[in-house]
């Protein structure tokens, strides 16, 4: 049984105490689409683990991460017809590892601040889809990951 830390939201998604959108799982990894994406699709892959930081996860752990993302992000491909998905450990709201998926759209889909030419910027989270759409999305990139992996188990 991996180590969890009780008190973490994404704990509980691997251990299926919250419920999330799972798209892809494995027995050391979860994959599911964020609450409030960046675009349709914008997928989070964490370890089932506990690991605050991604420099401190083991390096197999994090290999065995950028592996799933690569089929993860050939399947967002796939569905949304663009040309690349962002993958990004970001780290700055749950002190988990995890990783991000996003089909870049735009090119400030996934950016850093130094690309924004405007002084004062303002931000705000987006919205969060309703369940319906969340689980017609999960169910389109299962389709898309089927004969490249298996299917996850559950979702939310």
């Amino acid at each position: 049984m991996p180590e969890l830390a009780p008190e973490c939201p994404f704990c509980r998604i691997a251990s299926g105490t919250l419920p999330a959108h799972i798209v892809y799982e494995t027995e050391r990894l979860v994959a599911f689409l964020d609450i409030a994406p960046i675009r349709p699709g914008h997928t989070q892959i964490i370890p089932k683990e506990h690991h605050v930081s991604f420099e401190q996860t083991p390096a197999e752990l994090l290999a065995e991460i950028t592996l799933a993302g690569q089929e993860i992000a050939r399947a967002l491909k796939d569905i949304y017809r663009v040309e690349r998905v962002g993958f990004a450990f970001l780290g700055t709201d749950v002190a988990h590892t995890h990783a991000h998926l996003v089909p870049l759209v735009s090119p400030d889909d996934l950016t850093s601040r130094r690309f924004i030419v405007e002084e004062k910027v303002t931000y705000r989270r987006p919205p969060c889809p309703p369940h319906e759409e969340m689980a017609a999305t999960v169910e389109r990139i299962r389709a898309a990951l089927a004969g490249r992996e298996p299917r996850a188990s559950r979702s939310g």
